[in-house]
């Protein structure tokens, strides 16, 4: 989540040329991406203990 914090802060600062800005582009989406999924897999984890809470 740093990392993510640092790069847009890079980008909003306009810290970076336009090489560099599109790997960061691309390094800040899959930061996003393997966060969306370990959310998503938490979520689903709650989910069935809640189900399972619910059940005895």
């Amino acid at each position: 989540m740093a990392k993510l914090e640092q790069i847009v802060s890079q980008i909003e600062n306009s810290e970076l040329d336009i090489d560099q800005l599109s790997i960061k582009l691309k390094e800040a989406q899959g930061l996003v991406a393997f966060c969306k999924k370990k959310l998503y897999q938490v979520d689903n984890e709650v989910k069935k203990l809640l189900e399972a809470d619910k059940e005895e």
